[in-house]
Order: structure tokens, then sequence, then C-alpha cells
């Protein structure tokens, strides 16, 4: 039996251990739950808990199956072409996305992927088929024993394992459920592996942090664990009401009366693209009606209304990835709203070779969350059909 841990990877979290001994949360001498292999046998998904609101309470507002007139304009068809057809030529041998400056990840490939998805391409399908099966074959290489997905020298693994999981959550769902191939079942068992690390990782407050161990939590990485879980969920694994339910009140407990969402649940700002995920992780959490919710929209109104802020501001495509989800799920006057004004701004600001820059994460990340932010009226990723 392999145990994977940091240390192998040139990570330290000998301080996070010590303070989770301090604390009581890990007995002396046991294992971080990160740090153990998944016990039992990984096997096909039974019937799944019912962890989500009834689908036509879902449908009746949001947008899924509300299309507006005119979501797609040509000039919107040109912008995903070029940049789907950059995205391909960034790729690196290994199926990777990431430049050298920024270093290969999990996320951005993951990312990367799912741009290609949201345009209907799948593994062996599609103009861009093979580029995501080289990426998929890129996420199964970096999925540890004990179901952490993360390249060796990742730093705040928990974000890009959140990104991965979504990826094959989507995946699995969509074309491998019913499939009797290698490929299906090493899919599914990294997803199985990579859900229950999620459960068993959530703190107590019901959030999660930036490494696999139960000790603190943030916005920010919350809703890439709600995400993955709601994905994984909808492709047919069970997913613990419990984890829902404890993640629902962690969120709640970070909204300001503002209505935007701090980072921690301790005081602080609100701050919109933590306000984005904020509405958007009760969304996937399964609550569509709900104060929290119009409080949060209120404030993405006030404070990230496209067309009126800085277009290269730090997490400005992370912000807008939810914001735009957000929207969505909302449906409605929100929607008819937001969606023109993003889908003009990323138009403007593409660059003539068929990219978006991000100076902090980088092009490949820019453009993959970009060209998943323009083609959600496509509605093909199944996280944005439920």
């Amino acid at each position: 039996m392999i145990y994977y841990t940091y240390a192998q990877h040139g990570m330290l979290l000998s301080a996070a251990v010590a303070a989770m001994l301090a604390s009581g949360v890990l007995a002396a001498g046991a294992q971080p739950p990160a740090m153990r292999p998944a016990t039992g046998p990984v096997t096909r998904p039974v019937q799944p808990e019912v962890v989500v609101a009834p689908a036509e309470t879902f449908l009746a507002g949001s947008a899924t199956n509300n299309p507006m007139a005119n979501e797609m304009t040509p000039e919107l068809d040109r912008a995903v072409t070029r940049g789907l057809a950059a995205l391909a030529r960034s790729q690196n041998a290994d199926g990777s996305w990431g430049e050298a400056q920024f270093g290969r990840t999990v996320a951005v490939t993951s990312i990367a992927c799912l741009a290609f998805m949201a345009d209907g391409n799948l593994p062996g399908r599609g103009v861009y088929g093979e580029n995501v099966s080289k990426g998929l074959e890129y996420i199964l290489q970096n999925c540890a024993e004990n179901g952490l997905i993360a390249t060796p020298n990742a730093n705040s693994p928990m974000y890009g394992h959140g990104f991965a999981a979504l990826f094959l959550g989507e995946v699995y769902g969509t074309t491998m459920g019913g499939a009797d191939t290698q490929l299906a079942d090493r899919t599914h068992d990294a997803l199985v592996r990579a859900t229950r690390l999620i459960s068993q990782t959530q703190n107590s407050e019901g959030g999660w942090r930036y490494n696999p161990i139960p000790f603190d939590a943030d916005v920010s990485v919350t809703i890439c664990q709600i995400m993955a879980l709601r994905s994984a969920r909808n492709a047919g694994l069970e997913v613990s009401k419990a984890v829902i339910d404890k993640a629902v009140e962690y969120v709640r407990s970070c909204q300001n009366p503002d209505g935007g969402f701090r980072y921690q649940t301790m005081m602080g700002a609100s701050a919109w693209p933590r306000t984005a995920a904020g509405v958007a992780s009760l969304q996937y959490a399964g609550i569509y009606e709900d104060r929290a919710i119009d409080g949060g929209v209120g404030y993405l109104f006030d404070n990230a209304m496209p067309g009126a802020g800085e277009t290269q501001a730090i997490h400005y495509f992370y912000g807008h990835y939810y914001a735009v989800q957000a929207a969505f799920l909302k449906g409605g006057p929100t929607w008819e709203r937001w969606w023109p004004a993003i889908r003009r701004e990323l138009i403007a600001t593409q660059t003539p070779g068929g990219v978006w820059q991000d100076a902090s994460v980088g092009e490949d990340y820019g453009t993959g969350m970009s060209l998943i932010i323009l083609q959600m009226p496509k509605r093909y990723l199944p996280i944005f059909q439920k």
C-alpha cells in the first residue's frame, strides 16, 4: 500500500498536523484524513442520496431551459472559434496546460478541457476530442491513491483538486456512465476517491481550505468542492446530504449585511469575486430562491457589472466564471442583464491571437475561463443543465 503525503512532493504539513493535534481534531498517532488511503473496495454507485431541490423548482426560474433571444451572436461564434484553436495550440506534449512561468497544473488543465467540452467535444469525439482525451490522461496520471488530484509541487492543492474532480464528474457523467471500458473504470475510480477525499476533509465549520486537512476553510476553496460534489452527484455517485448541509451553513455564515461575501467566517470586507462564489455555492447546493442569493446578486450588480470595472484586476476571470453561473442559474432579468454585458466585455478583450491574458495565472487560464463563460448558452456541460 502506497501512502501519499505532501512530504513526498517537497511540501511539509507538519505545522498543520501539529495544530490539529493540539486542538484535538486529530488523535495522537493517527494520520490526517487526507493521508489515509481510501478504505474499502471502489464499486459502481448505488442509488444516490438526493441533495438538491426538485428539478422543476430549479428549471422554472433559471436560464437552463429558458434561453433568451440572441444569446449567441456571430461575433461570439468567431471569438469562441479563435479561442478554442488557440487553446488547442498551447496544450503541452504531456496533455497538460500551463505556461512555464506559472507551472503546469491540474486546475488549468481541467479548465481547458471543460472549455472544449462546453463546445461539445468529448474524449474521442469532436474536432478537439483528442485534446480532451490527452487532458483526461494527464489528470488521471496525477491522481494519488488517497484521492487527491495534484501535481508534485502544487501549492494550495485543493483548488486544483476541486476543478479536476469537477472535470472528472463532467466527463464520466457525459460519456462513460454505462461504458464497461478500462478508461471508464479508471475515471470512475478516480472520481470516487476524489469525492470521498472532499467529504473527509470538510472542516468543522463546513468548508474547505488550501490543503486536504479539515482544519480551516474559506469561500473560494469551498465553492470548488461544492461544484465537484454536485457534478459527482449528477454522474450517479452518492453524496452525503450532511456534507452539503454543513457546506450551506458555512457559506451562509460568510455573508455580510451588504449582501456580499467575505473570505472566511471571521469578520472581513465583502468582495465581488467571492460573492459570486458564495451565490453559486448556494445554488449548486440546491438553493435557488433565497434572500441570501438575492442579496448576493444585488451586490454583484452594484460592484461587478461587466463594462464598469477593471478587466485585468486580480481574480477577474475567477470572479466572472462564478458570476455568469450565478446569473445563469438565477435566470430571468438577472440573466438578461448580465449575459450581454459579459459577452460584450470578453469579446472586446480577446487578443488578435485568440487568447485572453491573465497576469497572475497565465493566458491558458484566462482563455479557458473566458471560453467556459462565453459558451454558457450552448448548455452542453451537465453541471449547467441541472
